[in-house]
């Protein structure tokens, strides 16, 4: 039997992630891409399986986790450095009442731990009344990681924008047509508005910072991490919009982050050196859809927890699908 071919849309850390495991499971690849996926290329993602200010749990957030861990690990041993830190991130909690609620979602696969501020490794600001330590979690650069893996596969690399595809084809702007034996999209925010697509899209900035401000991640609100340069101060935290919008951050959000970020720990000294913006597309798809095509998208804020362990679902799909 010839070796099949399989077509990605997208070289986010979704369509990355599936032609690494696509061309792992036999298959060849070609992915196009526009390289408009700015949300993949953030310079410190948390690897957090504690999501959000209520502490909701994936059922998957464990196996996500440690599997793109597995991946760092193998990049590294391919010679491929992906700046990183599996050093634990450091969930403050502001009272009794929020700590409920991240209990009720915890479960025993989730490794954990709860300390008292004054047990914390870094220096936290007033107001916290418990503090979660997730240890297995952690920090990456995002541009790297996925740069890494679209490496790794060994794909071939088409810099073009899809302009339209079915089952089989993927027709390009501006002319010519890729054939293949399967397509499988990963266009994220920016590729859904450019296909017409509406959905849930959220902004938000991360601000470099010339040192960081903790050496382990601190999140509630928004987030303190160290960088490969550096450190970071994030949030996604705009109003979401039904299409793709070019990234802004407005004065009052400029604010708003800085008094997030203060909240965590004292900023003072630290020098903001550059801006990252990006959106996030929710409404996670990871299947086959009727007109044959394959989809991956909508990792949300989730993309470097549950990205590449969704991407080995779909890319086995498609190959046990070619091969029957």
């Amino acid at each position: 039997m010839s070796t099949p071919h399989v077509l990605v849309i997208g070289g986010g850390i979704a369509g990355a992630a599936v032609a690494y495991f696509a061309t792992r499971g036999g298959a060849r690849v070609t992915v196009v891409d526009a390289a408009w996926h700015a949300a993949s290329h953030v310079p410190s993602a948390l690897v957090n399986p504690v999501r959000g200010q209520a502490g909701q749990v994936d059922k998957r957030a464990v196996a996500g986790l440690r599997l793109t861990w597995s991946l760092v690990t193998a990049l590294a041993e391919a010679g491929v450095r992906v700046p990183h830190g599996q050093t634990g991130v450091l969930r403050p909690i502001p009272d009794d009442h929020i700590r409920q609620k991240f209990e009720r979602h915890l479960s025993p696969q989730v490794r954990h731990t709860w300390l008292s501020p004054a047990r914390v490794p870094v220096p936290l600001a007033p107001g916290w009344t418990h503090v979660l330590h997730l240890p297995e979690g952690g920090w990456l650069d995002g541009a790297a990681f996925t740069a890494g893996l679209l490496s790794a596969s060994g794909a071939q690399v088409v810099r073009a924008r899809a302009e339209a595809w079915d089952a089989r084809s993927v027709a390009l702007k501006g002319g010519g047509v890729l054939r293949g034996d399967a397509v499988v999209w990963c266009g994220g925010a920016v590729g859904s508005s450019w296909a017409g697509e509406r959905g849930t899209h959220r902004a938000g900035t991360l601000l470099t910072l010339h040192r960081a401000a903790t050496d382990v991640p601190v999140s509630f609100g928004a987030y303190l991490a160290p960088a490969a340069e550096g450190g970071v101060l994030g949030a996604t935290f705009e109003a979401p919009t039904p299409t793709w919008q070019q990234p802004a951050l407005p004065l009052s959000s400029l604010r708003w982050l800085l008094s997030k970020g203060e909240a965590l720990t004292a900023l003072g000294g630290l020098q903001v050196t550059g801006r990252w913006s990006g959106t996030r597309l929710a409404e996670l798809v990871a299947e086959r859809g009727a007109d044959g095509v394959w989809r991956l998208s909508g990792l949300g804020s989730k993309g470097f927890l549950l990205g590449p362990l969704l991407a080995r679902h779909v890319a086995g799909d498609v190959l046990r699908h070619l091969t029957v």
